[in-house]
């Protein structure tokens, strides 16, 4: 059941995301202001107004975290698939990396790559004749029912929200099925049930993947894969000041949803080569007003 007087319901083109891009961009104009504010990138090294939180946004970092070069920022927002497939190892790595940043808070959600915190899907895997993850299948129990625990050096959100320095943030790791990854439900009911649970009055939304028709076209298969629920969601009902997100490597574009009173740089940083889609370092500037 969803919160306050807008309820959404599951919307006739969720099964077909790149048709409802063009029916929404033409004639509802969805995806160009007011409805989402676009910003141009500035200098990294721009100097912090008086009064601001910089939020520092990366996402999808593989355990490819050496020589990364982070920016300055109050708070980081990571937006998941920081393993390759939640190996206990590969999340100590990612919080010891944590543990070195200068952030005053950090925040994480998971990805489709953090499989072993998915338990449905760890509960699932474990019965199937053929292991496609054999590295996670050979995992005893005991060994991922508390993975979360060993992220110390952060806020893990999952389906819930902090407040940090008086914003109230709220994170959710689900995305449309793809390929049978981890957190991956259904178009249509399965996914609007866990958008039904983000509560009116956030400020910042983290989500590991998009919204239709943000940073979720995919050039190759020439088609959009964003969700249409979450759109709906993020546009109609919760309206956070700042939704950030990552998920989708092939998307490259700019794009921040959010209406109001912030202020966003961009900036696309120099990573190692094992990435072959660009990975955009977010820095944000947040004003309430």
């Amino acid at each position: 059941m969803a919160h306050g007087k807008v309820t959404i319901t599951v919307d006739e083109y969720s099964s077909n995301p790149t048709q409802a891009f063009t029916h929404y961009n033409i004639n509802q104009s969805r995806f160009q202001p007011p409805h989402v504010h676009m910003v141009d990138p500035i200098p990294y090294d721009t100097p912090k107004p008086a009064g601001h939180t910089r939020f520092v946004c990366v996402s999808d970092t593989h355990s490819r975290t050496d020589g990364i070069q982070m920016p300055y920022g109050d708070v980081l927002l990571h937006m998941g698939d920081f393993t390759e497939l939640g190996l206990p190892s590969e999340v100590k790595k990612f919080n010891d990396w944590l543990g070195g940043l200068p952030y005053e808070f950090k925040v994480v959600i998971a990805g489709n790559h953090e499989l072993t915190f998915d338990k449905d899907f760890m509960s699932e895997l474990v019965k199937q004749d053929y292991y496609r993850f054999p590295s996670v299948s050979k995992l005893k129990p005991e060994d991922f029912d508390n993975v979360q625990s060993l992220l110390t050096n952060c806020v893990y959100l999952q389906d819930s929200d902090v407040t940090i320095k008086g914003f109230r943030i709220y994170g959710a790791p689900w995305t449309p099925w793809f390929n049978g990854w981890g957190f991956n439900l259904p178009r249509g009911q399965s996914l609007l049930d866990k958008w039904n649970l983000v509560p009116e009055g956030i400020d910042i939304l983290m989500t590991h993947g998009p919204p239709l028709g943000f940073r979720d076209w995919v050039p190759k298969e020439l088609q959009r894969v964003g969700c249409v629920e979450l759109l709906n969601t993020v546009q109609k009902r919760v309206r956070p000041k700042l939704h950030a997100f990552g998920g989708i490597h092939e998307g490259t574009e700019n794009h921040f949803q959010g209406p109001g009173w912030l202020m966003i740089e961009g900036f696309t940083s120099d990573l190692p080569n094992f990435l072959t889609e660009n990975l955009p370092i977010y820095y944000i500037l947040v004003v309430r007003g």
